[in-house]
């Protein structure tokens, strides 16, 4: 059997966690499994998916790297073949019209939940045949009466559910539109897939999808159905806790590699083994080892593995990622160091892309001001002759190298007989604008050495208006 699942999202927002998570789950499977996955958009909510959702989910999933073998399929472009399928279910006598109204079904409900039963639509129309001409209807599924169905959750283990439990599912609304859990039964059938993964608010649909596949003659897929994710209090993942869409965390500066990685641990383990690259998630991925419970979402561990990343990822798939960063807040780098050897001494002082972005503008553009604290402290009238001393001395270095420049700041100690902070820190405020940085010599390095001269001069220049004020 060729094993072949699915991601099936609703285009009514973005491409949140939970759903990437799940995305994720059915990717790896199919990948253990040398199977196939399938991109479909499940946007029967005529009113509420949208153009820019649709995007929104592409865009989340290229960025993921979550590549899928067949679609996107949308499930509007399919409503002749729900609809034939509808039909089918009417001459068979598996499905009815139901010309019930909206008062009657409310006072269904309040008279089932007076007597303390629990509220669902009684069947009433379930065996007339005394359709009134002009009057709407729906068209509903005749779920079994007797009986139960049972099935075998890959993550859950053995579900029953009684069929007295279920009521007769509507399958077409009063518009001819078809209802999403029969879309659903229909594309998956026709799709060829073999096991579904989904989240676990769709236990319930379970059981009546496995009834209008019996009914339809269907094969039954595998189902898996995987535990939500919970914000650090214990409470469903939302907006409250922090950023949930996934673009959202593109936007932040994380790698796709460290959100990957932090959503398969999340929920999923494989020994103590915290960090995994895309072919061991692949290699050791089973829906069997997914845990039953609640995921806390836990974003200090997700800074500490997207650290990981920029220090670890070739530097190459680093520089690919920071672009977007670097458009984003306008820094050219056309003029100045390699991105690669900026990344090199940068990765272990940053938790994100956008971050390192941020302080890094030094190396490839000229500053006008410096960072106020950092010059109080350190470009004072005492730091004059210091900082001249070495002006010198790099000016007249024969090689512009890390080694000389760090030889050119000892002998400017050595000389004034003062401590390396006296010409360091100056040196540092006045070569980057601000009080924090790389090692001096390997940050000088990377920088031209006439603009380093210049932005001394821009010092002394600070220092006297200061002296003046």
């Amino acid at each position: 059997m060729t094993i072949k699942t699915r991601f099936a999202p609703s285009p009514t927002g973005y491409l949140h966690v939970g759903g990437a998570r799940t995305a994720l789950y059915s990717w790896l499977f199919a990948k253990a499994n040398q199977g196939e996955f399938v991109l479909r958009i499940e946007d029967t909510d005529l009113e509420r998916s949208t153009q820019q959702a649709i995007d929104a989910i592409m865009d989340g999933m290229n960025w993921l790297g979550l590549e899928w073998n067949e679609g996107p399929y949308y499930q509007t472009k399919r409503f002749d073949r729900y609809k034939s399928l509808i039909q089918q279910l009417l001459d068979e006598g598996k499905a009815y019209k139901c010309f019930c109204t909206p008062e009657e079904l409310e006072e269904m409900r309040e008279k089932q939940m007076a007597a303390g039963e629990k509220p669902r639509y009684n069947g009433l129309w379930r065996d007339r045949d005394d359709h009134p001409s002009d009057q709407p209807f729906v068209i509903r599924f005749k779920n079994p009466q007797t009986g139960s169905v049972v099935f075998d959750d890959k993550i859950r283990g053995r579900i029953e559910v009684a069929n007295s439990e279920l009521d007769d599912l509507i399958i077409q609304r009063s518009d001819g539109s078809p209802t999403y859990n029969f879309c659903v039964v229909v594309d998956d059938w026709d799709m060829g897939i073999s096991h579904v993964v989904r989240g676990e608010d769709h236990i319930n649909n379970t059981p009546r999808q496995i009834n209008i596949l019996q009914a339809l003659g269907a094969p039954i897929p595998t189902y898996a159905h995987v535990s939500m994710i919970l914000g650090d209090d214990g409470k469903k993942l939302s907006k409250r806790h922090g950023a949930v869409s996934v673009m959202q965390y593109r936007d932040d500066g994380f790698l796709p590699q460290a959100l990957l990685n932090y959503l398969v641990r999340l929920g999923w383990s494989h020994g103590d083994q915290e960090i995994f690259s895309l072919e061991e998630m692949i290699e050791l991925f089973s829906l069997e080892a997914i845990n039953k419970a609640a995921s806390a979402f836990n974003t200090e561990k997700l800074i500490w593995l997207n650290q990981h990343y920029i220090k670890s990822s070739p530097v190459e798939e680093v520089i690919d990622h920071l672009q977007w960063h670097l458009a984003e807040q306008k820094l050219d780098v056309s003029n100045g160091p390699s991105l690669a050897e900026v990344i090199k001494i940068q990765a272990d002082r940053v938790k994100t892309l956008k971050e390192l972005v941020e302080i890094s503008r030094y190396f490839f553009e000229d500053f006008t001001e410096f960072d106020a604290n950092a010059a109080k402290k350190h470009l004072r009238p005492v730091a004059k002759e210091p900082l001249k001393l070495v002006q010198q001395k790099l000016a007249d270095l024969a090689d512009w190298t890390p080694e000389a420049i760090q030889a050119a700041i000892n002998q400017t100690a050595e000389e004034l007989s003062v401590g390396m902070g006296k010409v360091g820190m100056p040196l540092r405020v006045a070569s980057t604008g601000g009080g924090n940085s790389p090692s001096l010599d390997v940050t000088l390095a990377l920088i031209d050495r006439q603009k380093i001269i210049n932005r001394i001069d821009l010092a002394f220049e600070f220092i006297n208006n200061r002296e003046k004020s």
